[in-house]
């Protein structure tokens, strides 16, 4: 029976383990040792020569035959995703954004973050071959792959004279080295795309940028190597490629608890997930989990590890060329871009104390046919559902990002401006609107009556990256106070920030009571010493 109930135990601890995921896979595995169960070095398929990636892909689904069936089946793959309350179609083909505005006409350039090679025209859908998948640019370990700026999605081949998107010259990919040395995907692999979306390094999310390769503790304690050393896979987990974790449906509120393997499915890339509903040792703290999202409290600010995030875009100011007729490039003092010719003007910011709102998941986009109201400013590129009376709400950390971008004055339109191309109505060769605009338009098929302005817009983007250790949470009266984080955000009563005047007033008149009968009781007892003293 003590041997029974010591292996009860024994089994226990170790299914408890593997429910919250306490020790990450890099570090569940002998050192030295490879979590993988193959050497890719030993496949001859690998060895090459290969003239194109598409050859490498071609060798490797002769053993993963599957694989690039799941990736087309991927909003990676089809860059939209349909929500399932609102009926949306999102995604990149169909959302104008704060930053370059849309994939359509740009494809080139913007393709360059596909999964995949070939994809010249937003008007058809993805390439259908499954040798067109990228697995390369998800599962090399080199540090070696990259893909062609304007390449749609192709590595620099030999022969051929590339450059990076930092303007720096770039070698040919070796394919053969890279196709032998596949492995698990690394935060480097995640963040070749996602860490320079909107056209720089922590442009867009402001919670995502290279300073997340290799964290101090500080900044990440979940993907820092003195921390959890997570792989993004850790949280974002998967099954056939499919991805947990979107920002176009996000869980605000998991009520679910630890993800244990066999009885929920993996799917839930959220903090409660691996920490549970009752995270904290102290019951005060557990008590605010179901209002406040742990981002709130666990993110102090975003945009820490040294990577400023554009806060401003105004593409209105495009096209403004120095005293000798070329384009101008202009940073401010601390040496972050602030005008761009080809792309107008830019704040930028670094440790940026979030914007808090409730927030319940739902979040519905203006898309390229829908009207906008230009005349009461700004126009919202997304918006957010959730109050204060809403049981499926929490009080969530957001980026907020403004700037001015350009509108169809006579449809109410946005509109879909073309910035990169060979062709001479790209903005970026002539800096003529009306053309850039025309042009862009006419290729997504989106009405343009050819007269044009700018409004003011504004995008909101949940922060859940950066969680700092817990000594690093902000303290109580960072939000309990008069002028604490959450001064603005209305609607509920909040204890150190907010007056309750009936409350006050009893509050006060029980002093007065107390300190009357205080002084009352006093008075009785000055009063019959005296009397026993006369008495005496």
């Amino acid at each position: 029976m003590a041997t029974e109930r010591h292996w009860g135990i024994v089994l226990g601890l170790l299914v408890l383990g593997l429910a919250v995921r306490i020790v990450p896979v890099s570090a569940a595995v002998v050192e030295g040792e490879s979590p993988s169960t193959a050497d890719h070095h030993e496949f001859e398929a690998l060895d090459g020569p290969f003239d194109s990636a598409i050859e490498v892909t071609r060798a490797c689904l002769g053993c993963h035959s599957k694989a690039a069936e799941q990736v087309r089946r991927t909003i990676h793959w089809r860059w939209e995703f349909r929500h399932p309350e609102s009926g949306q179609l999102l995604g990149k083909r169909h959302v104008i954004n704060s930053f370059c505005g849309s994939v359509w006409s740009n494809e080139p350039r913007c393709t360059s973050c596909h999964v995949g090679y070939g994809w010249t025209d937003m008007r058809k859908p993805p390439p259908r071959a499954d040798d067109r998948v990228d697995c390369l640019v998800c599962h090399d370990t080199t540090g070696t792959y990259w893909k062609l700026p304007a390449g749609a999605g192709h590595p620099p081949y030999a022969g051929i004279r590339s450059s990076k998107s930092s303007g720096a010259p770039g070698e040919p990919v070796n394919l053969a080295r890279v196709a032998r040395n596949v492995g698990l995907s690394g935060r480097a692999n995640c963040g070749s795309c996602h860490f320079y979306g909107g056209g720089g390094d922590g442009v867009k999310h402001g919670d995502l940028d290279s300073s997340l390769v290799d964290p101090p503790r500080s900044l990440d304690v979940h993907m820092s190597a003195q921390g959890a050393d997570f792989r993004c896979a850790e949280c974002h987990t998967s099954r056939g490629h499919r991805i947990a974790g979107s920002r176009y449906a996000t869980n605000a509120r998991d009520t679910q608890g630890i993800d244990i393997p066999g009885r929920t499915d993996g799917s839930r890339a959220s903090c409660e997930s691996c920490h549970g509903p009752q995270p904290h040792g102290a019951a005060k703290l557990n008590d605010h989990v179901d209002r406040v999202a742990c981002q709130s409290c666990h993110v102090p600010e975003f945009a820490r590890g040294g990577v400023a995030t554009k806060m401003w875009w105004d593409w209105s100011s495009a096209g403004r060329l120095g005293e000798d007729g070329q384009p101008l490039t202009i940073r401010d003092a601390a040496g972050h871009l602030s005008y761009l010719s080809t792309k107008g003007s830019f704040r930028y910011a670094e440790d940026v104390v979030p914007a808090y709102y409730w927030f319940d998941g739902d979040m519905r986009y203006t898309l390229r046919s829908e009207p906008i109201d230009a005349d009461h400013p700004p126009v919202a590129i997304n918006r957010f559902g959730g109050g204060p009376d809403d049981a499926e709400a929490r009080i969530w950390p957001f980026k907020v990002m403004r700037g001015r971008q350009p509108y169809d004055t006579v449809n109410r339109t946005l509109l879909v401006n073309h910035v990169y191309g060979n062709d001479d109505t790209a903005l970026w060769t002539n800096f003529d609107w009306a053309r850039a605009l025309a042009a862009g338009t006419a290729f997504a098929d989106q009405p343009y009556s050819g007269e044009y302005g700018f409004v003011e817009t504004v995008m909101y983007w949940p922060i859940t990256h950066m969680v700092a250790p817990a000594s690093a949470a902000l303290d109580c009266g960072v939000c309990h106070a008069r002028d604490g984080r959450l001064a603005a955000l209305g609607g509920f009563y909040l204890p150190g920030r907010d007056r309750g005047v009936w409350v006050e007033r009893l509050g006060w008149g029980l002093v007065v009571l107390v300190l009357v009968a205080s002084l009352g009781h006093a008075g009785v007892r000055l009063w019959t010493r005296g009397r026993r003293g006369r008495q005496a």
